[in-house]
């Protein structure tokens, strides 16, 4: 193709999505021709007011085995713009160490964030080669900067220091952790990075004195002590058998109950996890245990091990020790080193993991996909355009251009996290894809993966609910046995708190996270600003109101200007923050079904999300026979009967919501049973949780099996 045809089809991509995609053949133009025109024509690019361009051609540099090329990229680290020298930080990771870059490397770690993270992740690779020159340049900085040091850049630079393999790091790290005059996070650092250096003098003395002094220090440095013990090789068993499955999502509370559902991160992934852990097991066959991680505290990490190495069937949980205080998932990124030291930890202590399934492209699939290669366990990964759905959204609407990607990207990280969706899909031995309209046309054009070429290792699996809990649900509103539940009283309170001529009107409901994708407080200013607001009152069930993180503070924070909290009672808005799932099903039932005297029936249920790749909400909602409002795109397009059960619309756009919404009140209006019951019935034919857990077992008795025959070849090789 030539390095100038490349860069043109960067630079003149129709789309933001096809641009990102063909930056993959500039880098490889960049690499198989590493000549001074190449160079002339990636530093234009670089002073260029095209952001893709110029991020483009920081990363063809780095393909490039030229010293000019390498020179030009560790200059791009004192780049003014924020997000070029993020990415050269990311992008040198890509070839040998550069030692005129490790002290703005290192200062970058120190300072943190996702960009720390990057530099650290590109000085751990580097360590491999010169670990020695590294852990003396990190030990330099440790000793000046003592006293000027932050205690959280401080134990940024000492988990660093831990990456470094070589003997030459320990020294300093015993004489961190036996510091007392040193904070504590810096010596928990020292503690962690301490537990993987099994075999090294005074290393295992050191953590049983501080297990011993009942300290700040003993939980961490026990778990350091069980980290010490050595890994047991990962082999194949027969795989007739009943399989051991891990997944994980890290950013959410899971436990059997659900009860954190709808705060901070733990949206419908996290009820999935739990439903699907249970039905896996529920019968005997295929899958005999699951593992399921997620955060928790260094406590429960510590009682968790036991259950996981002690429990050979059932559903299993297990916690990742990540921070003191939840941490949302953008913002977790720095969070890799603890994230992937807590998974091994789990893994080791389950004896045996026949597949590990990752679902999305954040930290914790990032560090998984690391303990996975290490303990050689196959993966399994949900590949789905994310976050590439939300940029294609994003373009469209105009609010994502050319001109501002990169000031984008230092908060969304949308270039990293659709090369992680890459990396993850082709490291995986088998790929499981949602339906979707046009589903093989769009994994091509939004994510650049054929699914045609190689059918056999790509699987198409629905998500699914718990009917059980719907049922019910619908059963106790429609039985009329209100007053007896106080969660249903609940609901009849709230409603009975707001104006008296608002009290007869139904409610438009949505539950889920409140993040700016879900589209929250989208929704409640369409409604707040629009007729909508004098049809019907609006219920938003999701989000810690009391300790609300980063996420839900601006979604809030967009609410109270669209609604003021004086002005909620009088205008029909209740925020009721989160719930558990069996809770939100009563209340979602009471919405179209109605509670005598107290709550109008004739609700309907709206889902205003930029993007959803299925919909675990919105199906339980249709399983409740709601007329539903959702995106025209992704997973929902593929159930919802357009104009029947609900109305698809392009919901970034504040007007076709709108115009959607009082479609689907008047239709919930007609009070028709038929419309519930076609709904409820789509979904029991082809969403349940169960049928879910049908399809995925045999892909993962196939590639255990396939694994296996993988072992058998290498060996007799």
């Amino acid at each position: 193709m030539g390095i100038q045809a490349a860069m043109d089809r960067v630079t003149g991509a129709a789309t933001i999505v096809e641009a990102l995609r063909a930056a993959d053949d500039l880098a490889f133009e960049a690499g198989r021709d590493p000549g001074v025109r190449t160079l002339r024509v990636l530093s234009a690019a670089l002073s260029g007011d095209d952001d893709i361009a110029a991020i483009a051609a920081v990363h063809a540099l780095s393909e490039m085995f030229d010293e000019q090329a390498a020179a030009r990229l560790v200059s791009l680290l004192d780049d003014p713009r924020p997000y070029i020298h993020e990415h050269a930080a990311w992008a040198l990771g890509q070839g040998l160490p550069r030692f005129s870059a490790l002290a703005r490397l290192i200062a970058l770690v120190e300072r943190g964030g996702f960009t720390g993270m990057l530099a650290q992740r590109t000085l751990e690779k580097w360590s491999v080669a010169a670990g020695d020159v590294l852990a003396v340049a990190l030990e330099s900085v440790l000793a000046v900067s003592a006293q000027s040091t932050d205690a959280a850049g401080r134990a940024r630079l000492v988990e660093t220091l831990g990456l470094v393999r070589q003997s030459s790091a320990t020294r300093t790290l015993l004489t961190i952790a036996r510091t007392d005059t040193e904070a504590v996070e810096v010596r928990e650092a020292a503690v962690a990075a301490l537990g993987q250096r099994s075999g090294e003098p005074g290393v295992r003395r050191a953590l049983e004195d501080l297990v011993a002094a009942d300290g700040p220090l003993s939980d961490h440095a026990r778990l350091a002590v069980i980290d010490l013990e050595p890994a047991l090789a990962h082999t194949t068993r027969d795989t007739s058998s009943g399989l051991t499955v891990a997944q994980l999502f890290l950013h959410a509370d899971i436990d059997p109950s659900l009860s954190a559902a709808g705060a901070g991160d733990n949206g419908g992934i996290a009820t999935l996890l739990v439903r699907l852990g249970d039905a896996l097991t529920h019968e005997p066959g295929t899958v005999e245990r699951v593992l399921t991680l997620s955060r928790g505290s260094i406590s429960q990490a510590t009682a968790d091990l036991l259950d996981v190495a002690s429990q050979s069937s059932g559903h299993v949980y297990g916690h990742v020790p990540l921070a003191p205080h939840p941490t949302p998932s953008a913002a977790a990124w720095p969070l890799r080193v603890r994230a992937r030291r807590g998974i091994r930890r789990l893994l080791r202590a389950a004896g045996h993991i026949d597949v590990l399934h990752l679902r999305m492209a954040d930290v914790g699939s990032l560090a998984a996909a690391d303990v996975a290669r290490e303990l050689g366990i196959p993966t399994v990964f949900t590949l789905a355009p994310d976050p590439h759905g939300v940029i294609q959204s994003l373009d469209r609407a105009g609010t994502l251009t050319r001109e501002n990607f990169g000031e984008t990207d230092l908060a969304e990280h949308f270039w990293f996290r659709t090369s992680l969706v890459r990396s993850l899909a082709g490291s995986a031995s088998h790929s499981v894809l949602f339906p979707r309209p046009n589903l093989a046309d769009d994994m091509r054009s939004l994510v650049g993966v054929d699914i045609d070429s190689v059918p056999e290792r790509h699987t198409i699996v629905a998500e699914g609910v718990d009917l059980e809990v719907v049922d019910r649900a619908v059963a106790l509103v429609s039985a009329g046995a209100t007053d007896a539940d106080p969660a249903l009283r609940e609901l009849a309170d709230l409603v009975g708190g707001l104006a008296p001529d608002r009290r007869d009107l139904p409610l438009i409901v949505s539950v889920g996270r409140m993040h700016r994708v879900k589209g929250m407080a989208t929704l409640a200013e369409t409604w707040a600003g629009s007729a909508l607001s004098e049809r019907a009152n609006l219920l938003i069930i999701g989000g810690d109101l009391e300790n609300p993180s980063l996420d839900e503070r601006e979604q809030l924070d967009r609410i109270e200007l669209a609604v003021p909290s004086a002005e909620r009672a009088t205008r029909g808005l209740i925020l009721a923050g989160h719930r558990p799932n069996d809770i939100a099903a009563r209340w979602v039932a009471a919405a179209r079904l109605g509670i005598p005297g107290r709550v109008s029936g004739q609700g309907v249920y709206v889902c205003a999300s930029i993007k959803e790749e299925f919909g675990i909400a919105l199906l339980e909602a249709l399983a409740t026979g709601m007329v539903v409002v959702a995106p025209d795109g992704g997973g929902p397009a593929t159930y919802v009967a357009d104009q029947d059960t609900g109305f698809l619309t392009a919901t970034w756009d504040t007007l076709a919501l709108k115009e959607a919404t009082h479609r689907a009140l008047d239709r919930a209006a007609l009070a028709d049973p038929a419309i519930a019951e076609r709904a409820r019935t789509m979904v029991a034919e082809r969403f349940t949780i169960q049928a879910m857990a049908a399809a995925l077992a045999p892909v993962y008795r196939r590639v255990a099996e396939q694994e296996a025959e993988l072992v058998r070849a290498a060996g007799a090789a």
